[in-house]
């Protein structure tokens, strides 16, 4: 596998080359809310809400969060649970382990990914004892092992 160091942002992940940035050195607790795209190479640990714009998570992202998004891109790891309006897509390098509501999922050969689906489309009512496409209140983040 090539290595990614010096490789332009725009070349490792074409559709954040206009997103913000949270850098690899950058470590974010708490909630991060947001109103344009967002790359996280960086760690974030709590709940992570851009509803109306894409969240991609760079190889060398490591997330303990809640996230609500249009769409997610993970090449990283995310521990928790994923809410996406639009699409979720976990890319070769990429793990999730968490469950995942959103109408369109694509999960790369070699992916990791431990949890459930909900494919569930817009608009349509959910099925008896099924679960709604906002992601239910009993989603919990995962305790931290003291790291």
């Amino acid at each position: 596998m090539a290595s990614e160091m010096g490789t332009p942002v725009e070349a490792r992940h074409p559709a954040a080359a206009s997103a913000a940035l949270i850098g690899k050195s950058v470590v974010v607790k708490g909630e991060l809310e947001g109103s344009e795209d967002l790359l996280i190479e960086g760690q974030v640990e709590g709940k992570i809400e851009l509803r109306d714009h894409t969240l991609t998570i760079g190889q060398g992202g490591r997330i303990k969060a809640q996230v609500f998004a249009k769409a997610v891109v993970v090449c990283g790891e995310l521990t928790g649970n994923i809410s996406a309006s639009e699409s979720v897509e976990i890319r070769e390098s990429g793990s999730v382990d968490g469950d995942m509501v959103s109408p369109r999922v694509a999960i790369a050969d070699g992916a990791h990914f431990r949890g459930s689906i909900d494919m569930q489309r817009k608009g349509q009512a959910p099925a008896k004892g099924a679960a709604a496409p906002e992601p239910p209140s009993s989603w919990k983040i995962p305790p931290t092992s003291g790291a």
